[in-house]
């Protein structure tokens, strides 16, 4: 879980915003308010029952757990926010394909990143793509280790990494103080469970499939310390499982021509959501 701020981030606000005609916003403003009274009207108090949000989210760990291998693609919406207050979104979007217990490929591609994650259960490797240059290290063992070296060793989060673990529930619930079961939501035209949770310094919802695919469909995270209030969305379709995943042997060729960085200058292999030239 990631938080930032953004420290000279000047974008163009007629780019960000072309149409700031006087008739839009007061029209924005007047949907805003009606939307806001039916939303306080219909908010489904019955179904914010703990219980029944805690069980919703283990049947999700349970089933994730029980799957062996894993695809699906994702996109995200990173929002950001500036020292003069302006919300900022950075999107991107890519693949995972999970080999349980050790195996992991990953892209992410967006603008200010080209890269891809391969793991053989022994060592990961990274490429950035646009610059033609990738790095190794040894990291053996599952992925559950490979997730934890890459975001306390190389500072490397992989997206929505904790929805990749072997027990999910363990990972999410245990700084969680309040939690909620806001009913249906419709992802992609899949119905889902709607479920928040609360920690300290975070918020963070989820939308599980119904039926007898309980998947993570939409994850959003909101980091509640911050100013601003910066925001993390990852958006997951094209979900697989077991025979419909593609078969990788999840080995590792370097692109043509690539350079190969020393250990040391993983920080330099650009490879987050964020540009290198950003202020955290």
């Amino acid at each position: 879980m990631v938080s930032v701020t953004l420290d000279g981030l000047e974008p163009d606000q007629e780019k960000l915003m072309p149409y700031t005609g006087s008739m839009l916003m007061s029209s924005f403003k007047i949907w805003t308010v009606a939307f806001a009274m039916i939303g306080a009207a219909s908010v489904p108090i019955a179904h914010a029952e703990e219980s029944d949000a805690k069980r919703l989210l283990k049947s999700m760990s349970d089933y994730l757990a029980s799957q062996q291998s894993i695809s699906f693609e994702y996109d995200t919406s990173f929002e950001v926010v500036s020292k003069d207050h302006q919300k900022v979104a950075l999107a991107s979007s890519g693949t995972v394909t999970l080999s349980r217990p050790d195996k992991l490929r990953a892209t992410r591609h967006g603008g200010f990143a080209n890269v891809e994650f391969v793991f053989d259960g022994k060592t990961v490797s990274m490429v950035g793509k646009d610059a033609n240059v990738f790095i190794q290290a040894d990291v053996p063992g599952s992925v559950d280790h490979l997730v934890d070296e890459l975001r306390d060793k190389f500072y490397r989060p992989l997206p929505g990494a904790d929805l990749l673990m072997s027990d999910v529930y363990a990972q999410l619930m245990p700084l969680v103080k309040d939690v909620k079961d806001l009913g249906s939501g419709i992802i992609r035209d899949m119905e889902c469970d709607h479920l928040a949770f609360r920690t300290q310094e975070f918020d963070w919802q989820i939308w599980i499939a119904q039926g007898d695919r309980p998947y993570p469909c939409r994850y959003v995270i909101t980091t509640t310390q911050v100013e601003g209030w910066p925001q993390y969305t990852l958006d997951i379709r094209n979900w697989k499982t077991g025979s419909d995943v593609a078969a990788d042997d999840f080995k590792f060729v370097a692109p043509a021509g690539a350079q190969k960085l020393e250990k040391g200058d993983v920080l330099v292999l650009d490879v987050d959501e964020l540009p290198s030239s950003f202020t955290k």
